[in-house]
């Protein structure tokens, strides 16, 4: 019986955590679910986001994947706990997991940060939730975090523009701006899983010195962790190497945008939630 883990997004940005997961973990499989119709989640209340993120679990869980991982930050910062706290003790199978994209970020900040001071930059709705500030200041008390919402990025990635001309004013000026407001950060969060493809320009104009940390090898790392911690989950998924990719979006508009952000191509089936 196939029991992938499950990949979460609500849209496009997962990718780039399903791509270093894949990397490290090649044997296993995944099945990764973007609710692309939906998207994005970013300026949708508390509530709605824990809905919409609870459809998507309870469709994988379905599949048999008795692992899921929210590769979102929104989902991971407004629905995570509470499907943790609420509704996975009380599901008809309480030992599933979900697993979210926070906190293997936070765990590893105090192994690149010399002067303490950190900079956040993500999407409105992961900005307002501070959820980054809260889970740093549990566990790194002390620390000091500045945040920015960074609106134009996510378009720009979906729109293809990442790599243009385009890309670089919007970028230089969220780096400018968040640098304004400390001086003193030596390490900055993409808390945005489509921010990877921006990675070339952010590096660009943002300090040499100043460490910028993409999630996916965090997730990737965290999980391989994970599992060698609970080989009771482990040996409850499937490994044939297999990829299978849902989206609640056209697959016709879903598989071109998907090959971009995994540089092979994607062949999809279209669901409903």
């Amino acid at each position: 019986m196939s029991a992938p883990i499950g990949i979460f997004d609500s849209g496009y940005g997962g990718l780039t955590i399903l791509k270093e997961i894949v990397t490290a973990l090649p044997d296993y499989d995944f099945l990764y679910l973007g609710d692309n119709a939906r998207a994005p989640y970013g300026t949708r209340s508390f509530d709605i986001v824990y809905d919409f993120t609870l459809q998507a679990v309870q469709h994988l869980f379905a599949q048999g994947a008795p692992l899921v991982i929210l590769a979102c930050n929104t989902a991971s910062a407004k629905a995570l706990r509470s499907i943790q706290q609420k509704y996975l003790p009380i599901s008809e199978d309480p030992s599933r997991r979900v697993l979210g994209v926070i906190r293997p970020t936070v765990e590893v900040l105090k192994e690149h940060t010399k002067t303490g001071h950190v900079g956040i930059l993500a999407t409105p709705g992961t900005i307002n939730s501070h959820s980054y500030q809260m889970e740093i200041e549990k566990m790194n008390p002390g620390m000091q975090v500045s945040e920015l919402a960074c609106p134009m990025w996510v378009p720009l990635v979906e729109t293809g523009e990442f790599g243009g001309p385009g890309a670089d004013y919007f970028v230089k000026k969220y780096v400018d701006q968040i640098l304004e407001d400390d001086p003193e950060i030596d390490t900055l969060i993409l808390g945005c899983t489509h921010y990877p493809l921006l990675y070339p320009k952010i590096r660009e104009y943002t300090p040499e010195h100043i460490r910028i940390l993409p999630q996916g090898e965090l997730v990737a790392e965290s999980l391989t962790d994970y599992l060698k911690r609970h080989p009771e989950m482990d040996s409850r998924l499937s490994k044939n190497g297999c990829i299978e990719y849902l989206t609640t979006e056209s697959c016709d508009k879903f598989n071109p945008l998907a090959s971009l952000f995994l540089d092979r191509p994607v062949s999809s089936s279209r669901i409903h939630l």
